[in-house]
């Protein structure tokens, strides 16, 4: 009994790993495991994930981006400035540490930062503001190759420069910015004048400089094997031994589930492109249609999944890129990172959840809608 309930609470936390090792062990069947699994695997992708995820956990327990946003805060004078720097720290924050660390970060930030407003301005403001971070913390991340896993993996494959990359994602991330600058001057207008109280103290915690520099350069060191100037093995064997040596316990905090689902999914994957029947009938569903079939194919499996599957079906790699990162809007799954806020909600405002999961759905449709409009009028 105690083994069922274990089990069935890590079936509903790794939901999205359980059912991609199911996946790959069902295409062992048809394609029995042999050499050619070796080839599956993108040994580039997984280091430099790791690495990244491995580095951001060691400056959020140094309390870093704690700090910064903070002082962003610190000289905020009105309601409406106070909910552009939380969502902006959630929009530029998550181009340079990702979705998930993002809102990991920043979100429950927001609601110690919004206890010091009055209850009624408190009340008006939580919900919109934390669905505005999760959708900013989405669009901001499809800017940069190290934005999401997905684009990490994509832009991986692809092939392109750094260049190219921010220059095809720049123009759905202006025009992200500008609705979400639209929609927080509408949200506001009643509570404008508004008086901010003092920000909560900050926690009793002493961050070590030297580790923080140290992640710094070793950020770095993940940058220059991201724009293959360095080997990636350089930065992943320069990231696990210095942790190793220095910040063990940020180890703890590397999410492996991530890493295992990636591996599960290129097994399946890989396994599919042998069966000719499968390959041959998604390379035709795909064809001219590959940004289309990205963002449904997202609503449902997420955008992480999504890129892996279709990525094994098609050249069109720009294509999928605008796909799984537009794709991320939709549903809830949509991109597993809203999973974060909507976890938040549920812990922190219980009797709201039905209010934010309306709210969410009917913002991320709007968005989505437009930058579909956007991307059927510049053509890519």
């Amino acid at each position: 009994m105690e083994f069922q309930m274990k089990l069935k609470r890590f079936l509903k936390r790794e939901t999205v790993l359980s059912v991609a090792a199911v996946l790959a062990v069902l295409s062992m069947f048809f394609v029995p495991p042999d050499a050619d699994y070796l080839g599956y695997i993108d040994l580039r992708t997984l280091a430099i994930l790791f690495s990244l995820m491995t580095i951001m956990a060691g400056l959020r327990r140094q309390g870093v981006f704690d700090r910064m946003g903070r002082a962003l805060l610190a000289r905020t004078g009105s309601t409406l400035q106070l909910v552009l720097v939380l969502v902006g720290l959630c929009f530029f924050g998550s181009m340079i540490i990702t979705n998930d660390v993002s809102l990991l970060t920043f979100v429950p930030f927001t609601f110690v930062v919004l206890n010091g407003l009055a209850p009624d301005t408190r009340r008006a403001l939580t919900i919109p503001v934390v669905c505005m971070q999760t959708i900013a913390a989405n669009l901001g991340s499809m800017l940069t190759p190290i934005g999401n896993p997905q684009n990490l993996y994509l832009y991986g494959k692809s092939g392109m420069s750094m260049a190219e990359f921010l220059l095809l994602m720049f123009p759905y991330t202006v025009v992200s910015l500008l609705l979400l600058v639209g929609w927080a001057v509408a949200v506001c207008r009643k509570q404008a004048s508004s008086c901010i109280g003092a920000l909560p103290e900050q926690p009793n915690t002493t961050a070590d400089r030297k580790i923080i520099l140290l992640d710094a350069v070793l950020f770095a060191v993940c940058l220059l094997a991201v724009v293959r100037v360095l080997p990636y093995g350089v930065a992943f064997a320069a990231v696990l031994v210095c942790t190793l040596c220095a910040d063990r316990s940020t180890l703890r905090n590397v999410d492996y589930s991530l890493l295992l689902t990636f591996v599960a999914f290129f097994v399946f994957i890989g396994n599919l492109g042998r069966i000719p029947a499968f390959s041959g009938w998604l390379q035709a569903i795909l064809a001219g249609r590959e940004v289309l079939v990205a963002v449904l194919a997202s609503q449902v499996t997420s955008n992480v999944p999504a890129a892996l599957l279709l990525s094994g079906f098609t050249d069109e790699t720009t294509a999928l890129i605008i796909g799984t990162n537009l794709g991320g809007l939709g549903t809830l799954i949509a991109s597993m990172a809203s999973l974060i806020s909507y976890r938040q909600i549920a812990r922190e405002l219980p009797e709201e959840k039905g209010r934010y999961f309306k709210l969410f759905t009917l913002s991320n449709l709007i968005f989505l809608v437009i930058l579909l409009a956007e991307w059927r009028i510049i053509g890519r």
